[in-house]
């Protein structure tokens, strides 16, 4: 025995690892699972009597409370609140709309754990801090994913949490991953121990075998056993009744009691289990409205299931359930009713809504009404999941059938937000039974292409849209366009691996629309720019596609708008190698930081980090990648490896990109995802072309560029080219040279024309090829893009030395050299040296930087201390705490030998960021 608990020696270990690690200046993090009864609560119970040098924060799951979004959160940390307003402004905004405190957009969960993490560690830092969360299972969705999140996040913070998990009802999915023990029954000795201290008269042996094999040594059963069953059936004098009384099962037994109670006292019960809130003066008075005396719950044997004061609470869980459940259907209601008439409308309108609903006999438009106005408080505080059962069960209960399909449409809408797809789905399939009018049923059909398109399967959506968008045409052209500008995103995210309602068909029949009733919008132009792009190609498609890249620098429109379509920036830009949209994108991530918009904010840094490896700066792509995986990993959001593939072929690792590579294959093929297989093809012609294996760079940049429409196949046009100069192979190079011509001629930027005309050096001859190459080098030269330019250079130098002009060509190759060794693309440079050297200069070894030290996460905290990024914001990059970006950066500093901010950031820009080792 442990401080009362019975052989629960390896448990309390567990759990004494997790108060030693805090008290030593760490985290620890431990899920306790096990079936009802096992003593999970016991051992909770223990760590807070042995946490009396912290600070103790405790909140039990209650099912009645299981829809009301952070709920839970909100009980756990309200010991904390006086530290709201030391928050950062984005986080404190969050956390207080997802409580209620204070007005403001719905919050994104995720900043929610943030600010909540935050929290929990500036509290840590005075002192340490246990988190007490028994049965996780039945806290509302929101709260434990949140709860989840801050738990992945914990590291040097002084800073405990533990929760316990019913085995079989709810596994708490947001938890998966995080240290777990799973608690089992008592072995048969202790068991038996346990029961005879528990007992009243001794109990047989072979009574106790039976009985503890019956139970399964749950230790809560066998305490109820000894106190249920009678002497003589503890002696063996009376045989037991097998199987035992309530099967094996702690509910048969505490329904057994409650059934065995008065009536009234039964009722009151029923009152106190139907009510969450545990207030003891609410339980009263719904009795007063019930007509029972509240003194009936003084009634014999009811102590032995709940305890009135300070405040309502039962025994066990199990025991709330029975008392509910003991009741008939109609009684239920009724005292749900009596909830509702003594709960206060205006300090708790959602829990009476919810009252209201239960005591609804059948449908009652006045309760629905109630239910939809509870959606909408949920939806403000960021709690979707709350605002989607709100929605439905107001649908539910609504009596018209034409008002119960457009709620279940709403219904099915929140949940699409919230990421319940199936449910979408099938309230979607229950608004269809209808009836529905015209514009309810385009909605629907809306309603399904989203479902697909955001469940990952791209091949499929395009057609689904694109038949919402026509049907909405006659009904509301505004929103009409919006869904094909859906439709064509979806066709050409599919891109060749799309069916009906590929990328050509949705642009011709948008190119049909009439015209916007009023000045063209953001997404106006969007879908006449991108229809025009693949009906009549880019020259007809630029002026409208620059005018969406302005609406997007133009303060006039608003951040939400911006959000929204942030991905047009990308195709407006990239389709016309223009470099101007890479400020569009730098304000999207910032307002993506600024609104908490964590759906978004991976996509954009993957965004800024692709343009900064077309920059040549790849220290900052791979600052930029690492922040999106945080992002990403803390959100749980699928996010293709675009950026880190194309970094890697860059650089010219074929052991860092094959991995990507295969896995951005893999992964778009199985969502039907055909653009990024082209994106992977192009990058695998990169990596070959800068290795020198022509043939297989032919193979890739072939397959990629087959898809016209697709931007990114124009980019593996030049890698064509170059591979097929090379390989002896003009015609393919010939045709190719026409497309590039055709883009960099329509978009008519330096960086387009600059490739266009190295491109056609490849393939000139003499004096025309001498031209383009300076054409390119002095076009190039005015972009960013640098790894484009020392190409440019590398091509003219192997031309040079093959006209036999070795002095200009070792100019050129020494530029290429010293360009392709400052950014790291070694695969060029390679190739540049071994050129070099055949121009009869032997090129100098690069210069390596400091040793690589560090972490993947310490070279991340590193880079943003060298960008002057303060702790905090640090913190609220990576998902981590403030505390524990101060313990990484102390063994940064020992590491790197440092000993201030300063020193680390010219540490790095001599170095160039290399002291990063992916760990």
């Amino acid at each position: 025995m442990v401080d009362g608990l019975l052989d629960r020696v390896s448990e309390i270990a567990a759990l004494e690892g997790v108060l030693g690690a805090v008290r030593d200046g760490l985290s620890g993090v431990l899920v306790v699972r096990g079936e009802a009864g096992i003593g999970k609560t016991a051992l909770l119970e223990w760590a807070a009597g042995q946490a009396g040098d912290m600070q103790v924060a405790r909140v039990a799951g209650v099912q009645a409370e299981m829809g009301m979004g952070f709920a839970g959160l909100h009980q756990l940390l309200v010991p904390f609140l006086g530290g709201l307003p030391e928050l950062p402004a984005p986080q404190r905004q969050a956390l207080g709309s997802a409580f209620g405190l204070v007005d403001g957009p719905p919050p994104d969960r995720f900043l929610v754990g943030l600010a909540a993490l935050t929290l929990l560690t500036d509290v840590a830092a005075e002192r340490p801090v246990l988190c007490l969360v028994d049965d996780a299972q039945w806290l509302d969705e929101v709260s434990v994913e949140v709860l989840g999140f801050v738990a992945r996040r914990l590291y040097a913070d002084r800073v405990g949490v533990l929760f316990t998990v019913r085995e079989g009802e709810g596994q708490a999915a947001a938890l998966a991953g995080l240290p777990e023990r799973m608690v089992g029954g008592l072995p048969g000795e202790v068991a038996s121990e346990l029961l005879a201290a528990s007992a009243v008269t001794p109990v047989d042996g072979r009574v106790s075998a039976q009985l503890v094999a019956g139970v399964a040594g749950n230790p809560l059963a066998l305490v109820e056993l000894a106190g249920e069953l009678t002497p003589a059936e503890l002696s063996g004098a009376v045989p037991l009744s097998w199987p035992l009384r309530f099967g094996g099962r702690l509910e048969e037994l505490y329904l057994a009691r409650v059934r065995a109670l008065p009536g009234d006292t039964r009722t009151l019960l029923l009152a106190a289990a139907a009510d969450p809130s545990g207030d003891p003066e609410l339980v009263r008075k719904a009795a007063g409205q019930l007509g029972i005396d509240p003194e009936a719950g003084e009634a014999a044997g009811t102590q032995r299931l709940v305890c009135w004061e300070p405040r309502v609470q039962f025994r066990h869980p199990l025991i709330r359930s029975a008392a509910y459940y003991a009741a008939p259907a109609a009684l239920r209601r009724r005292a749900h009713q009596a909830l509702a008439a003594v709960t206060d409308p205006d300090a708790h309108p959602d829990r009476r809504a919810c009252h209201l609903a239960e005591a609804a006999a059948g449908p009652d438009e006045q309760v629905a009404v109630e239910l939809e106005r509870s959606a909408g408080r949920a939806q403000a505080r960021g709690g979707l999941a709350a605002a989607a059962a709100f929605l439905e069960r107001a649908a539910a209960l609504t009596p018209d059938p034409e008002r119960r399909a457009q709620r279940a449409l709403d219904a099915a809408q929140a949940n699409v937000r919230a990421g319940a797809f199936g449910k979408a789905r099938d309230l979607v399939g229950a608004a269809e039974a209808g009836p529905l009018d015209e514009f309810q049923g385009a909605r629907a059909d809306l309603l399904r292409g989203q479902i697909v398109f955001a469940s990952g399967l791209g091949s499929d959506a395009p057609s689904l849209l694109l038949k919402a968008a026509k049907r909405l045409e006659p009904i509301d052209l505004d929103l009409a366009r919006q869904a094909y500008v859906d439709a064509w995103q979806a066709a050409f995210l599919a891109g060749h691996l799309a069916g009906a309602g590929d990328l050509l068909e949705v642009s011709r029949t948008a190119r049909a629309l009439p015209p916007s009733a009023h000045p063209p919008r953001l997404v106006d132009l969007a879908l006449d720019g991108f229809a025009l792009l693949v009906t009549d190609g880019p020259a007809a498609a630029a002026p409208v596609l620059r005018q969406a890249t302005s609406a997007f620098a133009s303060p006039d429109t608003p951040a939400a708008e911006i959000l929204r379509w942030s991905w047009i920036a990308t195709v407006t830009d990239e389709a016309l190698w223009d470099d101007r949209g890479w400020e569009v994108t730098v304000r999207q991530v910032h307002l993506a930081r600024e609104a908490g918009a964590l759906d978004q904010l991976p996509i954009l840094l993957n965004r800024m980090a692709v343009t900064a490896v077309w920059s040549g700066d790849f220290t900052a792509a791979t600052s930029l990648i690492a922040e999106a995986d945080a992002v990403r990993e803390a959100t749980g959001a699928p996010l293709a490896p675009y950026a880190a593939m194309m970094l890697a072929a860059f650089r010219g690792s074929q052991a860092e990109a094959a991995p990507l590579i295969q896995s951005a294959i893999e992964q778009a093929e199985a969502g039907g995802q055909g653009l990024a297989v082209t994106a992977a093809n192009w990058v695998t012609a990169v990596l070959y072309n800068g290795l020198g294996r022509y043939e297989e760079a032919l193979a890739a940049a072939g397959q990629a560029s087959e898809h016209k429409h697709v931007y990114v196949s124009v980019w593996a046009l030049p890698e064509l080219i170059e591979a097929a100069a090379r390989t002896g192979t003009p015609r393919m190079a010939h045709e190719a040279l026409d497309r590039v011509a055709e883009t960099a001629r329509g978009g008519g930027t330096e960086a387009g024309l600059g490739i266009e005309a190295r491109s056609r050096a490849l393939l000139s001859e003499a004096e025309a090829a001498e031209g383009h190459y300076r054409e390119a080098i002095e076009r190039l030269g005015r972009t960013r893009r640098r790894p484009e330019l020392a190409r440019g250079h590398l091509l003219y130098g192997e031309w040079l030395r093959r006209q036999r002009r070795r002095r200009d060509a070792r100019d050129q190759l020494r530029t290429a050299v010293e360009m392709f060794d400052a950014m790291g693309m070694e695969a060029f440079a390679g190739r540049a040296r071994a050129e070099l050297g055949a121009a009869g200069e032997r090129a100098r070894s690069r210069q390596l930087g400091a040793p690589e030290v560090l972490t993947s996460q310490e070279a991340q905290v590193a880079r943003l201390v060298a960008g002057h990024l303060s702790n905090r914001e640090i913190a609220a990059r990576l998902f981590i705490s403030a505390s524990t970006v101060e313990y990484h950066l102390r063994k940064i500093f020992r590491k790197l030998g440092v000993t201030s901010r300063g020193q680390l950031a010219r540490t790095l820009q001599g170095d160039s960021g290399a002291p990063a080792r992916q760990d």
